[in-house]
């Protein structure tokens, strides 16, 4: 009786990891096939008139990387790496019903967007970025520590000339020699609050920035 009990508890486990492992996959597939561009193209080429096509095209898939960043963070803080991303996020908002039910399909739970200032602490919005640093390189293959290039999201607005946009940098001492600086340095953001003796900065860089720009920049 009791190797019965033991075998039945055991095949509940397994089933309950079966499950749980079938329903990620599910939510990563919904997330990737998503129609963001049907249904925000309109709005985002009314929002920002200088973005092509193609360049918008390019927005659609930060957000749909974002979304894969918020999916795999959990409840953690997953800040927003890109303004134009940012914008199309908050156009997909607007479509009250079409967010709701996109974030129950492709995340279990409704992600808010939470701006810079109404986080509750200063450091959010720092661990924010950090983790999305993280996991974005993750995703891309890149050292978080030593990045020879920039995650997708990290490099977008760079790219696509966005005007305010957050736009990062991987040698900032080398970009600030040549009077190319930026407030927001790329080359630290996976060394702050590392003690990785091999990174220079650290926890008291203030060119790691936040990377929000004092803006809407969280999923929580």
């Amino acid at each position: 009786m009791k190797i019965v009990i033991v075998l039945a508890f055991a095949g509940l486990i397994v089933a309950s990891i079966l499950w749980w492992r079938a329903l990620l996959r599910k939510r990563v597939a919904y997330i990737e096939s998503y129609p963001y561009a049907r249904l925000l193209d309109r709005r985002l080429a009314d929002r920002r008139p200088e973005l092509g096509e193609a360049q918008r095209a390019l927005v659609f898939e930060g957000l749909r990387e974002y979304f894969q960043l918020c999916r795999q963070a959990g409840n953690r803080l997953v800040a927003m790496p890109s303004q134009a991303v940012d914008d199309a996020w908050h156009e997909f908002i607007l479509f009250t019903r079409h967010y709701q039910q996109f974030c129950a399909r492709g995340l279990g739970r409704f992600l808010h967007h939470t701006p810079a200032e109404a986080m509750r602490s200063p450091t959010d919005a720092q661990q924010g970025i950090r983790r999305a640093w993280r996991l974005a390189c993750r995703r891309e293959g890149i050292d978080p520590r030593a990045p020879n290039s920039l995650p997708t999201l990290f490099a977008l607005d760079a790219l696509l000339g966005i005007s305010g946009g957050f736009i990062y940098q991987l040698d900032c001492l080398a970009a600030a020699q040549t009077g190319a600086g930026t407030a927001f340095c790329a080359g630290h953001i996976g060394c702050a609050g590392s003690g990785d003796a091999g990174c220079s900065g650290g926890d008291g860089d203030s060119s790691a920035g936040d990377g929000c720009g004092g803006g809407g920049c969280g999923g929580d």
